[in-house]
C-alpha cells in the first residue's frame, strides 16, 4: 500500500490544527471534534502514518482543513506579518548600500558551497541532534570535520539512528561521486531556468508551469507537494498556497531562492521581489519571509565581505516585528555569544524546539547561528549548521551558499569541494551532470544583464 507522505487528509489535519494554533487562530472546537472521532493528536513527523484512517475520519479531516482555511487570521498578526510585497517592504528596514560588483569566483563559490553544505546534511536529515552527534562520535568525526561515514560506526548506534534512506547510497564519504540529486539543488536550477527562459518578469503562473513541466511529483515535499496536487486539481497558482496547505510557514520556499540573489548582486530588494513571486505559489508569512531573506542575503553574499552585511541585507526585506526577524536575531545573538556549541544549540532548542523539523523559524534561527558562529569560515559554518539537526541538508545548503559566496570558489577547502567532482545530478531536464563552473557562468551572465 502506498502511503504517500504530505498528502493524506488524516495526516494533514493535525498539522493544520497545529499551524492554526501557532498563528493564534481559535480551533479548540475543531481539535475536540478531531480527537473525539479518533484522529491523531500529534502530527506525523515524517509526513505519513503507516495505515489509512477510516473513511469517516478522512472525511472529517477534509472538513477540518476547509474549516481552518475559512477562519480569519488575527488582525494583530496580519498587521505584523503581511503577505503582499509592498506591505512587507513597508515594515522592513532600509536596504543597505552595497557594491554591485561580483565575480565568477564568488558565484561559483556560492554554487559549490550550497552543494557541499547540502551534501553534508543529506544522510542525517530527520535524525535528532543527539543522534547526529552519536554517529559522528562513533566514527571519530566529532566535532564534525568532514562528510559522514559509516566506517567504524557502532551497529547499535546505526540501529537507533538509521541514515536517511534515500541519501545513504550517495552521501557518505565512501560512496560520494559528484553531487547527488536533491531538492535543495533542483529548485535553484528551476530558478535559473526561469530567469534565462522567461526573464525577471516571470509570474506565479510561470513558476507553476515550470514545476509541472520539470519536476516529478515525487521530488517535491510538504507545501510544494500540496501545491502540486492543487495545481493538478485545477486551483489557480495565485491561490494554490492557501488550499488545504498547513505548511505555508515551513522552509520549502527558503531553499528555492538563492539564484535570485546571485543574479541580483548587491540589490537585495530586487532579489527579494523575485523570491516573493516564486514563494507566493506555495507559502505565506514566515514561509515567504524565509524565501525573501535568503535571496536578499545571497544578493549581499556575492559582493560583501562580512556575515553582518549579509544578515543586514536579509533582514532589510523582512517585517521588523515578525517572528521571522526575531528568529534571525536570536540565532545571531547566540552565534556571537561566548556559549559553547552545545549550550548555544540548547538555547535555540529551548526557544524553537516545539516546532516541526521542517518549519521556517527554528531552521532560520539555526541558520543565523551557524553564519555568525562560523564568521565566514566555510567549514565552521556548515558543520555548525548540520550539528544543530532539524532540516540538516536545507540549512547546510543555505549556510554553505552564503559562506561559499563570501569565500569564493578559489578559497574553499579542497576536502569539501573535490568530492563534488564538478558534477551535479538532477532530474530537471537539461541539467543532469552539469558542472558548477557552467552554472556559475550562466548565473553571472544573468547578473550582468540585471
Amino acid at each position: 500500500m502506498l502511503r504517500l507522505s504530505w498528502t493524506q487528509p488524516e495526516d494533514l489535519a493535525p498539522h493544520a490544527l497545529r499551524a492554526a494554533d501557532l498563528d493564534g487562530i481559535p480551533v479548540d472546537d475543531l481539535a475536540a471534534d478531531w480527537v473525539a472521532a479518533g484522529g491523531a493528536e500529534k502530527p506525523a513527523v515524517s509526513g505519513a502514518t503507516p495505515d489509512p484512517a477510516p473513511d469517516a475520519v478522512r472525511t472529517l479531516a477534509r472538513a477540518i482543513l476547509t474549516g481552518i482555511a475559512a477562519r480569519p487570521v488575527p488582525g494583530a498578526l496580519r498587521a505584523a506579518e503581511p503577505d503582499s510585497f509592498d506591505d512587507i517592504m513597508t515594515l522592513a528596514g532600509p536596504p543597505p548600500l552595497l557594491s554591485t560588483d561580483t565575480s565568477l569566483d564568488r558565484i561559483q563559490g556560492a554554487w559549490l558551497g550550497r552543494a557541499a553544505g547540502c551534501l553534508l546534511g543529506k544522510p542525517v536529515e530527520k535524525i535528532p541532534r543527539h543522534g547526529i552527534r552519536a554517529i559522528a562520535e562513533s566514527t571519530g568525526n566529532w566535532p564534525l570535520q568532514t562528510y559522514f561515514t559509516e566506517v567504524g560506526l557502532d551497529p547499535e548506534i546505526a540501529g537507533r539512528f538509521p541514515w536517511n534512506r534515500r541519501s545513504r547510497p550517495t552521501s557518505l564519504v565512501e560512496n560520494i561521486s559528484g553531487m547527488p540529486e536533491d531538492d535543495d539543488l533542483n529548485f535553484p536550477l528551476i530558478a535559473l531556468d526561469l530567469l534565462e527562459r522567461v526573464g525577471p518578469g516571470f509570474t506565479v503562473d510561470d513558476v507553476a508551469q515550470s514545476w509541472l513541466a520539470n519536476l516529478p511529483g515525487g521530488r517535491v515535499f510538504t507545501a510544494e507537494r500540496i501545491v502540486y496536487r492543487n495545481l493538478l486539481d485545477g486551483i489557480e497558482p495565485e491561490d494554490a498556497a492557501t488550499a488545504g496547505n498547513p505548511f505555508a510557514d515551513w522552509i520549502g520556499a527558503q531553499i528555492r531562492t538563492d539564484v535570485y540573489g546571485w543574479a541580483s548582486p548587491g540589490d537585495p530588494v530586487r532579489a527579494a521581489r523575485l523570491a516573493h513571486v516564486d514563494a507566493w505559489l506555495s507559502h505565506r508569512r514566515s514561509g515567504l519571509y524565509g524565501a525573501m531573506f535568503a535571496a536578499a542575503a545571497c544578493s549581499a553574499a556575492v559582493v560583501a565581505s562580512t556575515v553582518d552585511e549579509v544578515l543586514d541585507a536579509g533582514l532589510s526585506v523582512v517585517p521588523a516585528g515578525s517572528r521571522y526577524t526575531a528568529a534571525i536575531r536570536r540565532g545571531s545573538e547566540l552565534g556571537r555569544s561566548d556559549l559553547s556549541l552545545d549550550d548555544a544549540l540548547d538555547a535555540i532548542y529551548a526557544d524553537y524546539g516545539h516546532l516541526h523539523w521542517v518549519h521556517a523559524l527554528n531552521n532560520s534561527a539555526l541558520l543565523a547561528f551557524a553564519l555568525t558562529r562560523g564568521a565566514g569560515d566555510f567549514a565552521a559554518t556548515v558543520t555548525a549548521a548540520v550539528s544543530g539537526g532539524w532540516d540538516t541538508d536545507s540549512v547546510g545548503a543555505t549556510a554553505g551558499s552564503i559562506s561559499g559566496a563570501l569565500t569564493g570558489a578559489s578559497g574553499l577547502p579542497a576536502s569539501w569541494i573535490d568530492p563534488l567532482q564538478n558534477r551535479l545530478a538532477s532530474s530537471v531536464p537539461g541539467f543532469d551532470g552539469i558542472g558548477f563552473d557552467e552554472l556559475a557562468r550562466r548565473t553571472l551572465a544573468l547578473g550582468a544583464g540585471a
